[in-house]
């Protein structure tokens, strides 16, 4: 039985953008976070869920702030230093 090939996916390039937009959306149960760059393309996104905060506990402040952090440390890796919120 041959082996099967094994397709290879290419990384993800690191894009240097130095000013983008944060987009933040909070509702009862759950809070989003995307930051994007001036056209809107993503850099990197979060949510409560994402972080591992599950049920109730996705929906406290306490996670939103982590869920912000952990997003802005993945977008600092493509070179954002300034953001704008929206």
């Amino acid at each position: 039985m041959p082996k099967k090939k094994v397709v290879r996916t290419r990384r993800r390039e690191k894009k240097h953008v130095t000013v983008g937009q944060a987009h933040i959306q909070s509702t009862f149960n759950n809070t989003v976070v995307s930051l994007t760059d001036a056209q809107g393309n993503v850099l990197a996104w979060g949510s409560a869920g994402s972080q591992g905060f599950k049920g109730s506990r996705k929906s406290t402040p306490f996670a939103a702030q982590m869920t912000a952090e952990a997003t802005a440390r993945r977008a600092m890796e493509h070179g954002l230093k300034q953001i704008e919120i929206f």
